[in-house]
């Protein structure tokens, strides 16, 4: 192999590359990352076993050939590289990789030929669907939802992001979904091509692929499509491909929690949530770790916060609020909800109490399409706040 390619137009992709290898623990061939020049192109893959990464760039082939080389380093010492145009090539007996710049030279041991296993190709190959989707949507849609899955894998489906097709009298729509037992987030988008993709029983993402996929998706549109085990996307040039495996437990049933919020005896309160925010930040200082809740006392014009720790002392804040309904007082998880609140957009946010320890959901003016629902926290008599405390 002998090939001269140009550093700033490959190190964008090489770094995507080496983001998904272990970076020490694993077989040795899962670290490696797999240099293959073709007729005018470049190609860089690499997979930690279950994502494949694949990027294709221009170069000056002179000897076409393959060559694997350790991920991180060669990534390393190519993002440390001036601009400019460099020497790939491999020795007489393919032992070594040798990188030359003008007067730099550097040599890494190439990896065994026969580690390197054929990466799972694009479907549209086979005459496979695909559809083109905003790159920027989807990381909003992992944005919202993300912090509300599961993180332990051992939880199979409530450890994946599910997406749903759906369909009802407002016509076709899909359903974005995270649970992990406490809290549970829903966006919903409508897209036909999405809808059409997606087989009827869904498909699960397990979450600890989603933070690599936000960082291989940019602004820009891209191109998806599904095999029968795996998802594939791929940006609009065909330049670059990323795939991940799909899983396939059974998704638990969320119409019954979400069916809940429309209890017309269920009380409601608004509040501003900047200021929400802004407050639950301070008595944030007040939790400890036996104490990791703020309390909600509930009157028609205001809502009183509060908390208290042994060793920290007590907060109280009241601010103005609408409520309505019967409920007297509530504990959330503060940092929590200070989470849950940080992904709205609107001015205003709407909690749907359907008791003191049943859900909970959040909802806003301006986020019609995106609902987080949380459980609050069992109230212990000792230490919850009462007016002739005051």
């Amino acid at each position: 192999m002998f090939v001269k390619v140009n550093r700033d137009e490959i190190i964008e992709g090489l770094q995507k590359s080496a983001g998904i290898i272990p970076a020490k623990t694993g077989a040795a061939f899962l670290r490696s990352i797999w240099l293959e020049a073709g007729e005018s192109s470049l190609k860089i893959m690499s997979t930690d076993s279950s994502l494949e990464f694949c990027g294709d760039y221009p170069a000056r082939v002179d000897t076409a050939g393959r060559a694997g080389v350790q991920g991180r380093a060669f990534c390393d010492l190519v993002r440390k590289l001036p601009a400019g145009e460099f020497v790939i090539k491999t020795d007489a007996e393919s032992k070594n990789v040798l990188i030359e710049q003008g007067s730099r030279k550097y040599k890494l041991p190439a990896n065994e030929p026969e580690w390197f296993q054929p990466f799972a190709p694009f479907p549209d190959a086979d005459g496979g669907e695909t559809v083109f989707w905003s790159g920027d949507f989807l990381q909003e849609i992992i944005e919202k939802i993300g912090f509300c899955i599961s993180e332990e894998d051992s939880m199979e489906a409530i450890a994946c992001l599910y997406l749903k097709p759906e369909q009802d009298a407002a016509g076709k729509h899909v359903e974005v979904c995270g649970l992990n037992g406490h809290q549970f987030a829903m966006f919903t988008f409508v897209n036909d091509d999405i809808h059409a993709l997606l087989p009827r029983e869904g498909a699960l993402i397990q979450r600890k692929y989603l933070s690599e996929l936000k960082k291989w998706l940019g602004d820009d549109e891209i191109e998806l499509a599904l095999g029968e085990k795996r998802l594939f996307l791929r940006t609009a040039d065909k330049r670059e491909t990323f795939s991940l495996p799909l899983s396939f437990y059974q998704y638990p049933n969320y119409q019954g929690f979400l069916s809940k919020l429309k209890d017309p005896t269920a009380s409601r309160l608004t509040v501003n949530r900047t200021e929400l925010m802004d407050s639950l930040e301070r008595i944030l200082i007040f939790n400890t770790d036996s104490n990791r809740c703020t309390y909600f006392l509930f009157s028609p014009g205001e809502v009183v916060l509060y908390s208290q720790g042994q060793d920290v002392g007590t907060a109280q804040e009241p601010m103005p609020a609408t409520f309505q309904g019967d409920l007297q007082r509530i504990a959330f998880p503060t940092r929590n909800l200070i989470e849950i609140l940080s992904h709205y957009a609107s001015e205003q946010v709407t909690f749907t109490l359907t008791g003191a320890e049943a859900p909970c959901g959040v909802s806003g003016d301006k986020d019609q399409n995106y609902n987080v629902i949380i459980m609050p926290m069992m109230i212990q008599e000792e230490t919850y706040y009462a007016e002739e405390n005051a």
